[in-house]
């Protein structure tokens, strides 16, 4: 007869299971971080949503393709508003969460308004308001003359911007060349000085934009509205928002 003796000694215990990955810090938690008790003003509040929609499900570029000649180009021409894009930079994994700390301070990488030097991802360092459609124009055209007809061009500006008249020749001069790889997003608060009579979008359509007007609020009329292009034409996305937002 065969006696099988059990064994308890030998055995290597099981390691404890890993602690779960936290989740990702949510948006407005960036936001709070980069606030730091100040008072932010509507023209952060009023881009948010519209940011949301091109990172979350438009724009073709990642952390990883920012230098790739084939990403989408997005241009922030509202550069005071840049307090919400850095919160989105930072959710996306372009920039460290730990840079929103200190957003504006003497070492900072993360001034009042973006640096496409200092911050990854970003397109151009803007300033004074009216240059970023300009810009846009020049960078899809530079494009076009690369044979990159892939990458589009999107710009984001306030409808006060539109008061300016280095805007008022970009919208004629890409009207007239038919840059259909340009898309311009107007967050329209009603603080134009002058206006425009038949609104915002009237500016470009009286160009040959093709043009689409929606609740800036809407996620879903956002993401229709800004895949709306006709690919003969430069568009134009007005997102209206609440006046003083």
């Amino acid at each position: 007869m065969t006696t099988t003796t059990a064994t308890t000694g030998g055995a290597t215990p099981a390691p404890p299971p890993a602690a779960p990955t936290p989740p990702p810090p949510t948006l407005a938690a960036l936001l709070e971080r980069i606030r730091a008790g100040r008072e932010f003003g509507p023209n952060v509040y009023s881009t948010l949503d519209v940011l949301q929609v091109l990172y979350d499900r438009i724009l073709r570029i990642t952390p990883a393709t920012v230098d790739d000649p084939e990403r989408d180009r997005f241009l922030l021409s509202k550069g005071h508003a840049v307090a919400g894009y850095y919160a989105v930079l930072a959710a996306r994994g372009f920039i460290p969460a730990d840079w929103l700390d200190d957003q504006g301070g003497p070492a900072s990488r993360l001034g009042d308004h973006p640096d496409r030097l200092l911050v990854p991802g970003v397109e151009i360092g803007s300033g004074s308001l009216g240059h970023g459609l300009g810009l846009g124009v020049g960078t899809a055209l530079g494009l076009r003359a690369q044979g990159l007809l892939r990458p589009r061009v999107y710009v984001l500006l306030g409808d006060a911007e539109l008061d300016e008249g280095s805007n008022h020749e970009a919208i004629a001069y890409a009207g007239a060349t038919g840059l259909a790889s340009l898309t311009a997003i107007v967050v329209d608060n009603s603080s134009a000085t002058h206006g425009w009579p038949g609104g915002a979008a009237a500016r470009f359509t009286v160009n040959g934009w093709t043009a689409a007007t929606v609740d800036g609020r809407d996620h879903d009329a956002l993401y229709t509205a800004l895949t709306g292009q006709d690919d003969h034409r430069p568009h134009v996305v007005v997102a209206a928002v609440d006046s003083g937002e």
